[in-house]
């Protein structure tokens, strides 16, 4: 970027309930797979930024846990005030929503957008999934009673539909300002980070309901040697069950989880990965706050 020119920097947080499709939009904006999905809900667990710097402007996606009820522990705590953190010092605000259906989560999400001081737009997600295509336009003037939304915007976040348009109408409300990041730099979080999601999504992934959140992932050994990245990786779980279904039978699961967050890692920082895993049992440390503490969930 050249002095002489005007640049634009500033911050986009999206927010909404677990499921929508947040990381897969923030995914698909990048280019790049940086936040982990799943069909399984609450996969997201902390802020995630991910950065797009373009025509002299740059853009810093804030990816966030979803906003859900019943904060009954510690780490469901630790997400819901991690997203409503993100609502705070930022340009704009994407509320992101399921184009068939509204639920008391997504009205609770509702309630704290309402005190954004920036404007916020609404992302209508899973347009692709609607079973009459005519029920749409009802349905986006439905959803747009429900505050002043700066903008309203119908998207399909995975087969990347719309999404040029909601870029153009994202970019109108960066502000001037200098870029925080490099030009060639798309995120915040060190690539420990990322290789302990990599694994996590693989998890909830091939366990589905089977295994439920009580599992965190974290980086033991992360050592550059030549050409080759050796990894090694603890998998915290609460019960022994709960490590006899990740082993799988005859180690199967297990393998196929290393196997597939490997090749994934392999493609993210373009070198050959040694991956290791190994699983250990922790009781309660979801709902530990010291625990959380050890794992990087804190607040900042």
């Amino acid at each position: 970027m050249s002095e002489e020119e005007i640049t634009h920097c500033g911050y986009v947080a999206i927010v909404g309930r677990p499921n929508v499709g947040k990381s897969t939009l923030l995914n698909h904006i990048l280019g790049q797979k940086l936040s982990i999905t799943s069909r399984k809900p609450q996969t997201t667990r902390d802020q995630i930024l991910g950065v797009k710097t373009e025509d002299h402007v740059q853009a810093i996606y804030v990816d966030t846990p979803g906003l859900h009820l019943g904060e009954t522990k510690a780490i469901n705590r630790f997400m819901n005030k991690t997203a409503s953190a993100a609502l705070k010092d930022v340009d704009v605000v994407l509320f992101v929503v399921d184009a068939d259906r509204w639920t008391e989560e997504d009205e609770s999400v509702l309630q704290k957008v309402k005190y954004a001081s920036c404007p916020v737009i609404l992302v209508v997600n899973k347009v692709d999934q609607l079973e009459q295509q005519d029920s749409l336009l009802p349905r986006l003037a439905n959803l747009s009673e429900r505050m002043a939304f700066a903008q309203v915007v119908p998207i399909s976040a995975l087969r990347n539909k719309n999404l040029d348009r909601l870029e153009r109408l994202v970019t109108g409300y960066i502000p001037e300002g200098m870029p925080f990041y490099p030009e060639d730099q798309i995120t915040n979080r060190s690539s420990r980070f990322l290789a302990a999601e990599i694994v996590r999504e693989k998890i909830t992934r091939q366990l589905g309901q089977e295994v439920p959140y009580e599992v965190a992932v974290q980086i033991e050994e992360f050592v550059y040697e030549g050409s080759v990245i050796h990894i090694s990786a603890l998998i915290l779980v609460e019960r022994n069950g709960q490590k006899r279904i990740i082993i799988g039978d005859r180690g199967e699961k297990i393998k196929l989880i290393g196997k597939e967050a490997r090749i994934d890692m392999e493609e993210l920082f373009q070198q050959k990965v040694m991956l290791n895993l190994w699983i250990k049992i922790r009781s309660g440390w979801s709902d530990d706050e010291r625990a959380l503490a050890s794992l990087g969930y804190q607040e900042e």
